[in-house]
């Protein structure tokens, strides 16, 4: 599992004096970089205030924006509970709906805010992506959509785990963990040659020509710049955030970055890369294909390096854990394919599947009395399915 470290975050002030411009019901909460407005009292707020400190250092431990920028002018954040309140906040705004969050730029800075529904279905996948675009937007008022949508994508697999009770004290905030975003790699893999070229993505803003799946496109570019091993298109995308201008338009800044790509490669030597890139990109499903096939092939040490890989894209997932205790027991490396074991079933594998490997592996290693156990829960958990087994297997091992 990736997980970013959390700084500890001291909060500079909990509430305004009376009278201060609060709505009436909220609170307030100012944290290093944000000050966020919350209907469900100072601990969400604090809580809110906290995840959002944690994003910023993340985005910026990437980006390198100087955070003195924004100093004494933190990030306005507005956090409802109650969905008509929001809806009808953001009505006054727009015209149209945007459920779960959505971030509100102006030409003023102190007007500019992210508001989010705490409760909405739909949060879960919209403030990650507006909570970015807010980061970048305050620094770059006008970027190029593709670098705006392509990083919010990128970012919005980031999700905020706060701290439990009993937790380290050396995290007592909690902190994100990261799982890369391949929600759209099948789909633009499918495309192959029938994608438009980088060009249009680039000056999409330019010609006011957005192709079909732009966002997607956008995330797929951002990954090949940042991800895809190519250290001449990483120094670009570093130099990009240089370049950026406060001041400039979305065209004006699409039209420097895209000017600054040509200035040291042809479109065809980039279009090469980043097709090529794509091409060696597997989703999570395919690896594990992949390392199935190598393991009934019996070539373990493709398997365990497909399998490592996909654990790498979903650490969260139990398959790959799974399949990495089976090497681990192959290899007669019995305390660690129990480790394996025990994190699939952390993360929902079968429970009767698990015990039973547990038991097998319990017994390899021989520790029957382990074994036996862990062969009576795999069929309590499945009878039909470990009832015979388990007997047998039992009556050999007493």
């Amino acid at each position: 599992m990736k997980k970013y470290a959390t700084f500890l975050l001291f909060f500079l002030g909990v509430s305004r004096p009376a009278g201060a411009d609060i709505p009436a019901g909220m609170v307030q909460v100012q944290s290093l970089y944000y000050e966020v407005l919350s209907d469900s009292g100072v601990g969400d707020a604090q809580l809110l205030a906290n995840e959002l400190d944690s994003r910023f250092l993340l985005y910026n431990g990437f980006f390198h924006f100087n955070p003195q920028r924004i100093a004494g002018a933190p990030l306005k954040v507005r956090s409802f509970k109650d969905p008509a309140e929001y809806n009808a906040y953001i009505g006054e705004r727009l015209d149209k709906t945007s459920p779960g969050a959505v971030y509100l730029h102006y030409s003023q800075p102190d007007q500019r805010e992210l508001v989010i529904h705490r409760e909405s279905p739909e949060a879960d996948k919209r403030f990650p992506h507006q909570a970015f675009v807010q980061f970048l937007r305050a620094f770059v008022p006008n970027p190029p959509s593709w670098l705006r949508e392509g990083f919010a994508i990128y970012y919005s697999s980031v999700r905020y785990e706060p701290a439990k009770p009993g937790s380290s004290e050396k995290n007592p905030a909690g902190g994100l963990v990261y799982e890369e975003n391949l929600s759209w790699l099948d789909a633009i893999k499918t495309w192959g040659n029938r994608a438009p070229p980088l060009e249009t993505i680039l000056l999409a803003d330019t010609k006011n020509v957005f192709p079909d799946n732009f966002q997607g496109l956008s995330w797929a570019l951002v990954s090949f710049l940042k991800d895809g091993g190519y250290g001449d298109y990483l120094r670009y995308l570093y130099e990009a955030f240089i370049l950026l201008k406060d001041s400039g338009t979305v065209q004006d800044n699409a039209e420097i970055l895209y000017n600054h790509m040509k200035s040291w490669t042809d479109s065809a030597s980039l279009e090469r890369d980043y097709r090529a890139y794509l091409l060696t990109r597997k989703s999570f499903n395919e690896l594990i294909i992949e390392g199935q096939r190598a393991y009934s092939a019996k070539d373990y040490r493709q398997a365990e390096a497909v399998f490592q890989q996909a654990l790498r894209q979903r650490p969260n997932h139990y398959a790959p854990y799974y399949y990495l205790g089976l090497l681990a027991y192959d290899a007669k490396n019995y305390s660690q394919a129990e480790q394996y074991y025990g994190c699939a079933q952390q993360y929902g594998a079968d429970p009767g599947l698990i015990a039973y490997a547990l038991g097998i592996n319990a017994a390899a290693a021989g520790n029957n009395a382990k074994a036996v156990s862990y062969l009576n829960q795999a069929k309590a958990a499945s009878p039909a399915q470990y009832n015979d087994q388990v007997d047998n297997l039992i009556k050999r091992l007493r």
